[in-house]
C-alpha cells in the first residue's frame, strides 16, 4: 500500500505557529536588530562625537533625541522578538508595526549613519517579509 506524503514536513503535518522557520527567522532579526539599535541609541546619548552630523538635513533632530528613539524603538523591537518565539498572533502584528518604525527611523537616521542606517532598514524589511510570510496561526 502506498502512504501519502504531504507538502509540509516528512510526517505530512505540517509546521505553524512558533516551530515555523518563518517565525523563528524573523524573531531572530528583530532581537539582532533591536539590539543594534539599542547600542546606536547608547552611542548617540553617551558620546554625540561618535556620530558625523549632517547640516541643513530636513530631519535634524538632536543627536541625544535620536539616540533616545533608537533605544526606546530597540528595546521594544527586541522584546517583540523575544515574544515571537511564544507564536503570539499579537506579537507578529506588533512585529510588522515596529519593522515598519524601525525602517522610518532608520531613513531618518541615514545622514548620521548611512551605512548602518542602510543595513538596519535591509534587516526590517526582511523581518516584515518573514513575518508575513510565516503559516497562519489555524
Amino acid at each position: 500500500m502506498a502512504t501519502h506524503v504531504g507538502a509540509g514536513t516528512a510526517h505530512g503535518a505540517k509546521r505553524t505557529g512558533a516551530g515555523s522557520g518563518w517565525l523563528v527567522f524573523a524573531a531572530v532579526l528583530m532581537i539582532f536588530g533591536g539590539f543594534m539599535a539599542v547600542f546606536a541609541g547608547i552611542a548617540a546619548i553617551a558620546e554625540d562625537e561618535v556620530f558625523v552630523t549632517t547640516r541643513n538635513y530636513i530631519f535634524g533632530f538632536d543627536l541625544t533625541s535620536w539616540g533616545w528613539i533608537h533605544l526606546i524603538l530597540g528595546i521594544v523591537i527586541a522584546l517583540a522578538g523575544f515574544a515571537l518565539f511564544g507564536g503570539a498572533t499579537w506579537a507578529r502584528v506588533v512585529g510588522v508595526v515596529l519593522a515598519g518604525l524601525a525602517m522610518l527611523a532608520n531613513f531618518l537616521w541615514l545622514p548620521y549613519a548611512p551605512f548602518w542606517a542602510v543595513v538596519l532598514i535591509t534587516i526590517s524589511g526582511f523581518v516584515i517579509w518573514a513575518l508575513c510570510r510565516a503559516p497562519s496561526p489555524t
